[in-house]
């Protein structure tokens, strides 16, 4: 009886382990690799549509002026809605805040804190968040994050360790600049306790964080699509 429930078992975990795999090596990565050669091939097509969106919107910039049945307060209306919607180049002060994961064999660099995990060595999606809700906070015209301009229907997530943004792979070290008063935007980061808490990893295991300060920064505008893709606008 032992040895025929011992088989049965054994039978059980074949048939699973067929099911699940579906034929395939389980242990095998090729799915992964697959997965994270489609992101980056659509993140270089995304590139690419976005570089013939922001010719073509050009364009229609270039016949809209030359049209003599618009107004010139139409013109400076039209401009001023572009500027707000994040779709015009931005200039002024403002700083510029690094984000870098800390070296994979990390150390604990004081008493307090305990042995890392590699989980604890990496940016996370919620530091990348709370930098830029920071800034938002702290007054800020304009955010650009790696060389993308944020918008409204902007999303900052996280795969892994890896940044996915409005289409594009990123990997660290992240940046992300504002264009803003510097005195506010910092003193807005130094206030925001969920930067605070990355700042505590920074100092327990040596992440980076780099503020530099800007007199002047230019932020691109945005040369992609503004429809939304998961929402509609209420009737």
């Amino acid at each position: 009886m032992g040895t025929l429930l011992v088989f049965t078992l054994a039978g059980l975990l074949f048939w699973t382990a067929f099911s699940v795999s579906r034929g395939a090596d389980l242990r095998k990565d090729d799915p992964l690799l697959q997965l994270s050669d489609l992101i980056r091939d659509r993140g270089r097509e995304n590139t690419r549509q976005e570089e013939a969106t922001g010719t073509l919107r050009e364009e229609v910039r270039e016949l809209r002026e030359s049209d003599t049945g618009i107004t010139d307060a139409e013109i400076r209306a039209l401009a001023r809605a572009e500027e707000a919607a994040g779709l015009a180049e931005l200039s002024g002060p403002g700083l510029t805040v690094t984000l870098t994961d800390a070296p994979p064999d990390a150390v604990p660099l004081v008493s307090w804190a305990p042995e890392p995990s590699p989980n604890d060595l990496v940016i996370h999606q919620q530091d990348l968040q709370a930098v830029v809700n920071a800034l938002w906070e702290g007054g800020a015209l304009g955010v650009q994050v790696m060389d993308q301009r944020l918008i409204s229907t902007s999303a900052v997530r996280c795969v892994g360790n890896t940044l996915i943004l409005q289409g594009r792979l990123y990997s660290p070290p992240y940046t992300i600049t504002a264009v803003g008063e510097r005195e506010d935007l910092l003193r807005a980061l130094d206030e925001s306790p969920a930067v605070g808490v990355y700042r505590r990893y920074v100092d327990a295991y040596g992440l980076g964080w780099k503020v530099d300060e800007h007199s002047s920064v230019t932020v691109p505008g945005w040369n992609g699509t503004t429809e939304l893709q998961h929402a509609r606008p209420v009737e």
